[in-house]
């Protein structure tokens, strides 16, 4: 686990779109892995499972979890002081390697400007 912020606060989760449901059709081992690696985040913390997503310049970190032969991502932003932001939660089924497909990427950032929106109407300007 990587430090962030020793002063930070436990920090809310927001789930965006369908990433809550979506995260509770993983494997319940995969569940346990991403949902741990999230209360370390709300810590001010990183997790040792989480990676800066390319495209997003560090505001936008993905944890990834490997269960039998599939790969499971949890795509979040910690952009916001006052709350963690889950973007999009996934089963990696793309034969193109390691990159995130199109479709997968436009989603994220669609959910993240939602998560702009969201956090301006409930915390106001501050901690953006």
């Amino acid at each position: 686990m990587r430090a962030m912020d020793s002063k930070a606060q436990v920090r809310p989760v927001h789930w965006m779109g369908s990433s809550k449901e979506d995260v509770r059709g993983f494997p319940d081992p995969v569940q346990d892995d991403v949902g741990y690696a999230l209360w370390v985040v709300q810590q001010g913390h990183v997790p040792n499972s989480a990676r800066p997503l390319k495209g997003f310049h560090g505001a936008v970190l993905e944890i990834v979890d490997d269960h039998d032969t599939d790969t499971y991502r949890a795509v979040y932003t910690v952009r916001f002081r006052e709350a963690v932001y889950v973007l999009h939660c996934f089963q990696k089924k793309s034969a193109s390697g390691a990159r995130t497909s199109k479709q997968d990427v436009d989603l994220i950032r669609r959910r993240l400007q939602a998560a702009e929106r969201h956090h301006r109407e409930l915390y106001g300007s501050r901690g953006v």
